[in-house]
Order: structure tokens, then C-alpha cells, then sequence
């Protein structure tokens, strides 16, 4: 039903509201930087690198079926930028700092210091659909440029931000299951053989120091007005 009198908005219109209201979205051109830097030390460090290994890496055994926590890590990770893209500016902004920074000194640190392992192992001792996707990974992905993960951070970064976001304050199967994640997310690093053990402690030392700027600090609201009751996050 129409009312007499009412406007309605050209294709036009919508586009620029829709790019007005989300222009926050801007950040994740960041991507733009870091695919390619990416993408430019996976190919040329292949051989030359220093070798990345703790003694207990030699105690953890492979077990495949952590491949599973591994893969949604990219949906884990994407769903919630996104979610917090359309749902909370601010929150958007902070997760999006925690995320960049500690990638940014990720790819710095694989820059200046080339490095991979060893840990994967030469023949696998169970045949499953499980082991067929290690295999995929392992093919798709090199054991170089390795700390600190960023499997590890990225997730801690999620979850830091679910956490503390006012959104989620009643909601504990949301809360649980994205720590749950976390935590399966950080061991699968270490049960596949995708990462040392230094690689995870730098991971959560890093994200530990991050917290501290992007939260406790709170650097995206320095001078700015105090928020209201309603607009202010939920510290846990």
C-alpha cells in the first residue's frame, strides 16, 4: 500500500544511503595490502628461512580431526568483522585495529626474518577423509612465516570482541561457543603441525599487548566524550 505524499528512492538514492551508512567498510581495503604481501612471502620464502622449533613440539602428536577447528577459522573470523561491519561501528573499529596491527607486524616479522618448520610429518599413519584435508592444506599453505600466528591471534581477537561486546552480554551459547572455538582453533594449530608451540606463545603474548591499547586503553576514544550507558561496551 501506498500513502499519498511518500518518496520512493531511486536505485541511486539506495546506493549512496547504503554507502553512507557503511562507510566504515573502507578498512577492509586493508585486505588489498595484505593478500598480496602475503601471497609475495609464501612464494619466495620456500627454502632459505630460520628453522622455527621448541623440544615439546616433538611431544605434541598429529591428530587430524583438528583440521575441522581449523578451517572455520575463516569463517569465525569473517562472520563476526561482518557482523560487526553492520551491527557495531565502534565495536567494527576496535576488532578491526586488534586484527590489522598484529597482521601488519606479522607480515613485518616474515619480512625481515624469514622463517618455517619442520613439524609436519613425512607419512601419515591413518587414512581418512581427515587426513585427505591436511593433505589440502598442507599443499596450499607452507610451513613458512609462522609467528606469531595469526590463527591463534585472529581468534583471540574474535573473541576478545564478543566478549566485551554489549550485543552478546545475555547471550552465553554465543559467548561459550566462541571461546570453545578459540581455544580448539589455538590447539589445532599445534595438533596439525601447522605452527610451534613459539609461534602460539608469541600469538597470545601479542594479543595480550594488543588488549591492553585497543581495550583497556581504549586509543579510538581517546578524546572523545564519555558514551552513554547504552552505547558503552560490556566488560567482563
Amino acid at each position: 500500500m501506498k500513502f499519498s505524499g511518500s518518496k520512493q528512492l531511486t536505485f541511486k538514492e539506495k546506493a549512496y544511503t547504503f554507502c553512507q551508512r557503511y562507510k566504515h567498510s573502507l578498512l577492509l581495503l586493508y585486505l588489498f595490502l595484505y593478500m598480496p604481501w602475503f601471497s609475495y612471502l609464501e612464494q619466495t620464502v620456500t627454502k632459505h628461512f630460520h628453522v622455527i622449533h621448541m623440544q615439546i613440539d616433538d611431544k605434541i602428536p598429529f591428530i587430524e580431526y583438528f583440521i575441522v577447528p581449523y578451517l572455520l577459522w575463516f569463517a569465525y573470523v569473517a562472520v563476526a568483522v561482518l557482523y560487526f561491519l553492520l551491527k557495531n561501528k565502534h565495536e567494527f573499529y576496535r576488532l578491526c585495529a586488534f586484527l590489522f596491527v598484529g597482521m601488519t607486524l606479522f607480515l613485518v616479522i616474515s619480512t625481515v626474518y624469514p622463517n618455517g618448520h619442520y613439524l609436519r610429518p613425512a607419512v601419515f599413519e591413518r587414512d581418512n577423509i581427515f587426513v585427505d584435508m591436511v593433505k589440502g592444506l598442507y599443499l596450499a599453505d607452507t610451513p613458512t612465516n609462522l609467528f606469531p600466528s595469526i590463527h591463534v591471534y585472529n581468534s583471540i581477537g574474535v573473541n576478545i570482541a564478543i566478549w566485551r561486546c554489549q550485543d552478546f552480554k545475555k547471550k552465553k551459547l554465543i559467548r561459550y561457543g566462541s571461546a570453545i572455538l578459540m581455544v580448539s582453533i589455538v590447539l589445532s594449530t599445534m595438533f596439525l603441525k601447522q605452527h610451534s608451540v613459539f609461534d602460539v606463545i608469541t600469538g597470545i603474548v601479542l594479543s595480550i599487548f594488543m588488549y591492553t591499547v585497543v581495550y583497556t586503553r581504549d586509543i579510538l576514544r581517546a578524546g572523545k566524550p564519555e558514551p552513554s550507558l547504552k552505547e558503552q561496551a560490556w566488560h567482563i
